[in-house]
């Protein structure tokens, strides 16, 4: 059974299944599918995993890490890989089997991470398949800090009314 912080926001369209851990103040968005039938999945806290992502695992021994003050894009697959504390990954992203996203990197909306690549601190990587494409600026460095709060402030007004 999913074990979900009591202060977590969980959108009640969300599908939230199996060997689950989510931490205090996230929040999974409206038709999310968070499925942990086969491993485990464990996400952070004060992450945000947008309307229409899914998460899921292998049998393999692959399970899949989300950190803390993470941002998921709208519509992207987290597929038996790793995105490290302040790490983003964009809408409509797909991560593979083994892949990370390292703390303060940038998966772009539509990429696709195959397996077993890691996006380094600092870079923004996109494309299908995702490469390197630069440092990324203290512009972006500064949005994704202020991403995950602003999640968890917007998921708790979600939470109040729904």
């Amino acid at each position: 059974m999913p074990k979900i912080a009591q202060s977590a926001f969980i959108a009640p369209s969300a599908s939230i299944i199996g060997d689950v851990e989510i931490g205090e103040d996230t929040s999974i968005w409206y038709n999310c599918v968070v499925r942990g039938d086969t491993h485990n999945i464990r996400i952070g806290k004060s992450t945000n995993i947008q309307d229409g992502s899914i998460v899921h695992v292998t049998q393999d021994g692959h399970n899949t890490i989300i950190g803390d003050h993470v941002t998921i894009g709208h519509s992207a697959i987290i597929h038996a890989c790793t995105v490290e504390d302040f790490g983003f990954v964009g809408m409509q992203a797909c991560m593979m089997d083994g892949a990370v996203v390292e703390e303060y990197a940038m998966l772009a909306a539509g990429a696709l991470l195959t397996p077993n690549k890691r996006v380094p601190k600092g870079q923004l990587w996109a494309g299908r398949p995702a490469k390197y494409v630069r440092d990324l600026t203290q512009e972006e460095l500064d949005y994704i800090k202020w991403s995950a709060p602003h999640y968890v402030e917007l998921g708790q007004e979600h939470k109040k009314n729904v």
